[in-house]
């Protein structure tokens, strides 16, 4: 449910992490400070702190767990770190924008997405040196070798595609639209599926890598950035910048399970070899956060019901397993997982699974009731949907999953027990402005008793009279559709007084005038603008 421990302080904007084979080291680029964190995982402190280029961002350990690769944005560098001196033994010149590295899985190239360049450099990692590039288009940013090492995919945020690398060629043999603006992505571990986190519409794209093809679209919280695959490939975690949240999807269902709070600013992610701890990357509040990932989802509906996976060691033929002191049922068993269905239950209770070897508590589940809603502002705004966030207020909203404004999902911008801030979607299956109901759906169960008016664009279809003196003061009746809704009418930009009289009647008070002539008249409505026009003239002189 929550992060665990207290957050673990590194350098200046923390955004790239990866950890060693042995999941005993973590190391971080700290984009601001120029240095690479290094976290010792048994005690969860820095003991060494290497400088770098300007602008470390991302970075990714070789396969034998000798060398770090920090890519360094702005001096476009591969740095190359020796990690039994936590030493720099080499700097790479591959590009201005140099991006995100991945390794191949036998070690042999590191590859880095070049975003200023549009292309990917190739760097033998024997010579240290830049051997060929491969052109890509559309700024590209995240890149992931799958773990075969056959291809890497890479995401370019301004063309809304993923381009596919062949590593025996070194060139594009496809492209896969996915979301809109696609920033970062990662391969699972069992070569499965890709998934891209598009920054542009708050999803996930979901690839099958054996026909390279979009199999689902996962819609997660607010500037998603890094998705990063549990060791099993049976959960990938996405660091929620916005919201400070990381988004759960089963990949059985493509489905949000769960959202974690952590700190300011997530970023990235990198989960321990066991699958049983995640580090995340606060990338406004500079430090790590350590999540337990051991239960997941670790919280849920009062009555029960919820299905659990519990991740851990020595778990096959578990004879039971309690969530607190009442027994759960068990759907599957591994050595080192289990999948139960929570029992009812309250509070925050230990799990506790119990084998031949005895008994352990391999984390905590916490019980959320049902949420409530009881107001939300503004409650109506245009069909075809807006940036304005919407407040929805209530209690027990804490870990909201999803917002639905009638059938369409609503990104999470933020969200607190008693508040959620989202932006509303356009709207769907309503071919006419009207009221849909608000569905927030929670760990706890779902609520459903608020009503938004989605708004048609206002139209102005007459103006009486539609001419008066330059020094304002004329009582203009304006006539249309769509006007009771009215947040202001201009003449020729000044404001006006006004008052709806109805839906397709606005009485409005002419504004003084500098100068004669035919200017608009625009109404702003929740809903849009509409325009109509007046004429302003001067009284006679000599």
């Amino acid at each position: 449910m929550f992060g665990s421990g207290t957050p673990i302080p590194v350098g200046s904007e923390p955004q790239g992490i990866a950890l060693t084979p042995d999941g005993t080291r973590a190391y971080v680029a700290n984009r601001a400070s120029n240095t690479v964190s290094v976290i010792d995982t048994a005690t969860d402190s820095v003991t060494h702190t290497i400088p770098t280029g300007a602008g470390p961002t991302f970075v990714a350990v070789s396969p034998d767990g000798s060398r770090v690769y920090v890519s360094v944005n702005t001096d476009g560098l591969l740095t190359v770190v020796d990690t039994s001196s936590n030493s720099v033994v080499a700097d790479v010149a591959v590009g201005a924008g140099a991006s995100v590295v991945g390794v191949a899985p036998d070690g042999a190239h590191a590859y880095v997405s070049v975003q200023n360049a549009d292309l990917v450099s190739v760097v033998d990692t024997a010579t240290n040196a830049v051997t060929t590039t491969v052109p890509v288009a559309g700024a590209p940013i995240g890149l992931a070798v799958t773990p075969d090492g056959a291809r890497v995919y890479v995401a370019s945020l301004f063309s809304n595609t993923v381009s596919v690398i062949d590593t025996v060629t070194h060139t594009v043999t496809g492209t896969v639209s996915v979301g809109l603006n696609p920033i970062l992505v990662s391969a699972a571990p069992d070569g499965a599926h890709v998934y891209v986190t598009n920054v542009g519409d708050s999803t996930v794209s979901v690839i099958e890598t054996a026909t390279n093809t979009v199999t689902a679209t996962v819609g997660v919280s607010s500037q998603p950035r890094l998705v990063t695959v549990s060791p099993d490939s049976a959960h990938a975690f996405v660091a929620n910048v916005e919201p400070d949240t990381v988004s759960v999807i089963a990949a059985a269902t493509h489905t949000v399970v769960e959202n974690i709070d952590v700190g300011d600013g997530p970023t990235c992610i990198a989960i321990t070899p066991g699958g049983t701890q995640a580090y995340v990357t606060d990338n406004a509040s500079d430090s790590v956060s350590v999540m337990a990932t051991t239960v997941i989802p670790d919280q849920g509906s009062t009555a029960g019901g919820t299905r659990v996976t519990i991740t851990g060691r020595h778990l096959a033929g578990a004879s039971s397993v309690r969530f607190g002191t009442a027994p759960a049922a068990v759907i599957a068993n591994t050595d080192t997982s289990l999948t139960v269905t929570a029992p009812a239950g309250s509070g925050a209770v230990p799990v506790t699974v119990t084998t031949a070897g005895g008994a352990g508590i391999l984390g905590t589940f916490y019980y959320r009731p049902l949420p409530a809603l009881t107001g939300i502002s503004p409650a109506a705004g245009p069909l075809a949907g807006s940036d304005q966030e919407i407040t929805i207020t209530g209690r027990d909203l804490a870990g909201a999953v999803d917002v639905y404004f009638g059938p369409r999902r609503a990104v999470i911008q933020k969200v607190s027990d008693t508040h959620l801030a989202v932006r509303t979607p356009a709207g769907v299956g309503t071919p006419v402005a009207g009221g849909v109901t608000i569905t927030v759906l929670t760990p706890g169960g779902r609520a459903e008793s608020l009503l938004y008016t989605y708004l048609g664009t206002p139209t102005v279809t007459g103006v009486s009279p539609g001419t008066g003196p330059t020094t304002g003061g004329t009582e203009v009746s304006i006539t249309g559709t769509g006007l009771a809704a009215t947040d202001q009418v201009t003449f020729n930009g000044a404001p006006a007084t006004f008052a709806a009289v109805s839906d397709t009647t606005l009485i409005a008070t002419s504004p003084p005038s500098g100068q004669e002539g035919t200017f608009d008249i625009t109404v702003t409505t929740l809903g849009g603008i509409a325009t109509g026009s007046f004429t302003y003239v001067a009284a006679p002189a000599l």
